[in-house]
């Protein structure tokens, strides 16, 4: 079989093979009536019937038969007469027949033929690459796809061996293949060709025996379609996913894969959607305790199976109720951020082991951006434990550091404080022996009695003030939060130092706006700031010449409140002040080089902030900042 589409037979055109075929025609129509071969000749006409065929134009082959009719007609009509029907009747009669039967057995042939090239046709107008083959494998019709693709023209291919030309390799024995084939009819598979320039193509083979009317195997048809690009593809995926799961399993941060789909379906059904979103939850908690179901874990690696405590990943294959403690808030944020479309999401919870021990734990979930995809959301989960641990030792450390600074300065402040117990005690003592006085006369004047007592009362009441908050000031307790009045913890610390400043004949100024706004802390570390920042001040100043003033102001800037601390000493040496606020550095004989360290530490712990400015010469300025808020507006 050949490419059915194209003239056969011949190497002339169409207008050649009807010429040659109406002077065949018109030869025998002269040798049939100018010679004595009287109509036996007329047989002859099926040549020229032929040749016309060839031509494979219907209208070529019906319009030579009716002129050799014709011809053959009117060449026993010239020769005999009708008179008598004798041997020339007959044999005209059987010329006649033999160019119908010979134009009919042509115009089925042609028929035949056009089927198949209209199907041979169809057949080039697959995408797939198709060939036929005989019993011997040599290849019998090549279509256009196969020229294109294999490079081979049809007139190179056809002739040749198949497996030959294209250098096939087959997954199995070629045998195996062939028995199957004769078996069944059919076999499907991949292989391995080359092409004419020797690119190497990966097919999917489709083969279908064919069979000729007495059902004998005649040829085979192959139908093959080009997936090297898909199996490159798919060679990569599988690489990739190969790369991935080695990265899943050995990284020894934890990874949860999870299924968020329903998440998106149930998110899309509320009432409610971005801004509103987190009140919604806040006012609907089973809406989360429902979402927390449909997050489902699909796998996790060894890294997150080992801080879970689990021993297989199929202790998580549920949701993430597996890993959430009761009251986790994270989950909430987290499925704000996917509903408003965020990539990342980061936060920071406690995961619950299958023991019941809570673990602190960093996380980072990855969103695709696709709602299709929402089947592969990451969770990236980190063990801060030690790191909780060493945050917990380094504040308590602190503390401690703290706690012996406040001894260490009321241990330099016990004069001050003693005679600042003193004055009150004092007080009463005099405030009593008047009342006495005035009891003891003639006719006591109890008015002024009672006015004495008031006084011993008052006086009292301030004792039992300084002694209780020099009990606060040396206590080991946690810090207390409350919203402070910031004036009244500046005139608490001022009074705390008055003595100490008062020795260094050091004069103190105190500016404060009106109306300050009051902050959020412990009255105890702040009054401590104040009492450090203060007493570093008169050191400074203590033993040099000229005016000794520290100026203390307290103003608002924006949403900080700001406390300044100036002094008119010798100021700080420029080497040393970015050193200045470090642990154990100091600028006095004998000093411990916290009081500083720890100051910063206290403000910061208070979100606040606190630096210093200097000119060798000038003095120096503490700048103190503290967060307030109106919400917490005192009386």
């Amino acid at each position: 079989m050949t490419n059915l589409d194209r003239p056969t037979g011949s190497s002339m055109g169409r207008a050649g093979l009807r010429f040659w075929s109406a002077v065949l025609a018109l030869a025998v129509f002269m040798v049939d009536v100018l010679t004595p071969l009287e109509g036996a000749v007329a047989v002859l006409y099926v040549v020229a019937i032929l040749l016309a065929a060839r031509t494979n134009r219907r209208n070529d082959i019906v319009v030579a038969a009716t002129g050799c009719i014709v011809l053959t007609v009117v060449a026993y009509l010239t020769s005999h007469d009708l008179q008598t029907i004798a041997s020339p009747a007959l044999r005209a009669l059987v010329s006649l027949a033999a160019i119908g039967i010979t134009t009919l057995l042509v115009l089925q042939n042609h028929a035949a033929t056009t089927r198949l090239a209209a199907q041979a046709r169809l057949l080039n107008l697959s995408h797939d690459m198709i060939f036929v083959r005989d019993r011997g494998g040599v290849i019998t019709f090549w279509n256009k796809t196969a020229e294109q693709t294999y490079g081979w023209s049809a007139d190179e291919a056809v002739g040749q061996l198949a497996d030959k030309l294209l250098r096939t390799s087959y997954a199995e024995r070629r045998e195996t293949i062939e028995a199957g084939l004769l078996e069944t009819g059919r076999w499907e598979g991949r292989v391995e060709q080359r092409t004419k320039a020797g690119a190497v193509l990966t097919v999917d083979a489709r083969w279908a025996l064919q069979h000729n009317h007495l059902g004998k195997p005649v040829g085979v048809l192959e139908t093959h379609t080009d997936v090297t690009d898909r199996v490159a593809a798919h060679n990569a995926l599988v690489q990739s996913e190969q790369r991935y799961r080695r990265m899943f399993d050995a990284s020894r941060i934890g990874v949860v894969e999870e299924d968020w789909s329903g998440l998106r379906a149930a998110l899309d059904a509320l009432p409610a959607q971005g801004a509103e979103l987190r009140d919604y939850m806040a006012r609907n908690p089973d809406f989360v305790r429902q979402a927390r179901g449909l997050a489902r874990i699909t796998d996790v690696n060894p890294a997150l199976q080992k801080m879970a405590g689990a021993a297989s990943a199929a202790a998580f294959i549920e949701n993430v109720d597996k890993l959430l403690g009761e009251n986790d808030r994270s989950f909430v944020d987290a499925l704000v951020a996917f509903a408003q479309g965020e990539r990342f999401h980061e936060g920071e919870t406690e995961l619950v082991r299958l023991d019941g021990r809570k673990v602190p734990v960093l996380f980072t979930i990855t969103f695709s951006p696709r709602s299709d995809e929402d089947h592969d959301v990451l969770v990236f989960v980190i063990d801060i434990t030690e790191r909780r641990q060493a945050q917990d030792a380094l504040l308590a450390a602190q503390a401690e550091l703290a706690h012996a600074a406040r001894v260490a300065t009321l241990g330099e402040l016990s004069a001050s404080i003693a005679h600042e117990v003193n004055q009150p005690l004092a007080a009463i003592v005099t405030s009593g022996e008047a009342g006495l006085r005035w009891l003891r006369r003639d006719i006591p004047d109890l008015k002024e009695v009672a006015t004495t007592i008031g006084h011993v009362v008052a006086q009292g009441r301030r004792a039992s003030e300084i002694v209780t908050r020099i009990r606060t000031f040396l206590k080991k307790a946690p810090p207390e939060q409350g919203v402070l009045h910031v004036g009244e913890i500046i005139e608490e610390a001022t009074e705390l130092v008055a003595r100490e400043l008062a020795r260094d004949d050091v004069a103190l100024v105190v500016e404060t706006a009106p109306d300050l706004p009051p902050v959020r802390g412990d009255r105890v570390q702040l009054q401590q700031v104040l009492v450090n920042l203060l007493i570093n001040a008169g050191q400074a100043m203590s033993g040099r010449p000229g005016s000794r003033t520290i100026t203390l102001r307290a103003t608002v800037d924006g949403e900080m409140l700001g406390i300044t601390v100036q002094d008119s000493g010798p100021g700080i040496q420029a080497d040393d002040l970015p050193r200045l606020f470090d642990p154990f550095f100091t600028t006095k004989d004998g000093g411990m080089g916290m009081g500083l360290a720890i100051c910063r530490t206290t403000v910061e712990a208070h979100g606040g902030r606190l630096s210093v400015a200097s000119t060798p010469g000038s003095g120096a300025t503490f700048h103190l900042t503290l967060p307030h808020s109106q919400e917490h507006a005192l009386p």
